[in-house]
């Protein structure tokens, strides 16, 4: 009987190293099968940025090849809700909550490019929303430094940029209107919100030789996008195009 029960345990275990084999070779199956779809997936979005880049950026006169390099580069689709990443390269704004929304991606090189960005350039964003703005300067080796009205866009924000190491961002929650007068002077404003009026506090903070990007109107109506320069005490503001940007808030 005893050599009996040692016969049987002896046949269970090495029954038991074959049932164990399938399933070592299912989950080597299933993880080669989601490398090969990241890997995909990687493809596809590298794909639609450089459609993106060719259809609706360079064929629309975007000229600044720093520019067209950091949209194709920075990820869109990673600034946007999971429900809408599969519009992330589509022309136009997209919902990101809080009644918030990302800019669509020709106005966001449009803006970009009108400062004419370089390396060691300090930026003040005003309006982070989800942090794309922002990746882009940083991408284009700003030093950035972004405002969010709403304390939890802001916190998102952040967490994205750091995911993507973008480690030139600095972001704060905080009212616009004011700027950030810590860090000012700066060389270049973006004002990804409408104000009625081109704050007075964003104008004393830029540089001298500064250049500011902003649209400009009453909410719920046209607004006007419009770039403003400053050479001593003299400003001049230029009317670029109409636009529609949600409205920048005073609180």
């Amino acid at each position: 009987m005893q050599k009996q029960f040692i016969k049987y345990q002896i046949i269970k275990q090495k029954h038991s190293r074959y049932l164990k084999a399938p399933a070592v070779l299912v989950l080597l199956l299933t993880t080669l099968l989601i490398m090969n779809n990241n890997s995909l997936m990687a493809q596809n979005w590298n794909t639609l940025r450089a459609k993106m880049v060719n259809e609706q950026l360079r064929s629309r006169d975007i000229r600044s090849k720093s520019v067209l390099d950091a949209m194709r580069e920075v990820p869109r689709h990673e600034f946007v809700p999971d429900e809408m990443k599969r519009m992330a390269y589509e022309d136009r704004p997209l919902p990101i909550g809080y009644n918030q929304t990302i800019s669509q991606p020709y106005i966001v090189a449009f803006m970009t490019e009108q400062i004419n960005p370089k390396a060691g350039m300090k930026v003040l964003e005003i309006g982070t929303g989800s942090g794309y703005q922002a990746a882009i300067l940083a991408q284009l080796e700003c030093e950035v430094y972004t405002i969010e009205l709403v304390p939890e866009l802001a916190k998102q924000a952040q967490q994205t940029l750091d995911n993507l190491n973008f480690t030139n961002v600095t972001v704060m929650a905080g009212n616009g209107y004011l700027g950030w007068p810590e860090h000012a002077p700066f060389d270049a404003i973006v004002v990804t919100a409408a104000p009625e009026e081109i704050p007075p506090k964003l104008i004393e903070q830029l540089a001298d030789g500064g250049v500011m990007v902003l649209p400009v109107g009453p909410v719920n109506s046209l607004q006007y996008l419009k770039l403003v320069r400053k050479k001593g005490d003299k400003i001049t503001t230029t009317t670029l195009m109409p636009v529609r940007f949600v409205p920048m808030i005073d609180r």
